[in-house]
């Protein structure tokens, strides 16, 4: 869905909408396994830059939630996490803050997109929440055993017959440490 800024000079966009799984692209580990249902509005702002700009900017609000399946960071198995989140994000015409000197930003200045040509599409801007909203380490389950680094077997559902790992003979130093600073 097109968000474009002639829309919302005459009026916000409000929208609600039932995404398919298929939709939207989210990469190689993440799967939309239910509809993604959205609601929310859309707005034009017109922010006031020194005595003769205006800079039109839009800002997007809503809610969505979802089922998704997550390959476990461990053992690759998929894991189902049903999503749900709000969002408020302000987008800025690409190019409106060029010629700025450095400065640091403020935390609600962390919250500000850019848009190119005449508006966004709504779909990138749920496709970027629902990303952000998720963890960066998925597991199956806290115990996860996961892989075998040499034979590649899942150690949550059969023992592999891999021999232990040789230990390095440069760490032998080391081996001993925790038993020394525990006294």
């Amino acid at each position: 869905m097109q968000i474009s800024v002639l829309e919302l000079e005459h009026e916000p966009l409000v929208f609600k909408l039932s995404l398919a799984p298929e939709a939207m692209d989210y990469g190689t580990e993440i799967t939309q396994v239910a509809p993604l249902a959205v609601e929310g509005s859309a707005d034009l702002i017109q922010e006031t830059h020194g005595p003769r700009t205006v800079i039109q900017d839009i800002r997007v609000q809503g809610d969505y939630s979802s089922e998704f399946e997550i390959a476990c960071a461990r053992c690759l198995a998929p894991v189902r996490k049903k999503l749900v989140g709000c969002f408020n994000v302000l987008f800025r015409p690409l190019g409106a803050d060029q010629g700025k000197t450095d400065r640091s930003i403020t935390s609600s200045e962390t919250e500000i997109g850019y848009y190119q040509d005449s508006g966004l599409m709504l779909e990138d801007v749920l496709r970027e929440q629902v990303l952000l909203s998720l963890s960066a380490r998925t597991l199956c389950r806290e115990d996860c055993k996961g892989l075998c680094t040499r034979c590649g077997k899942d150690q949550n559902t059969e023992q592999c017959t891999c021999e232990a790992a040789l230990a390095d003979p440069r760490w032998s130093a080391l081996s001993d440490l925790a038993d020394r600073l525990k006294k």
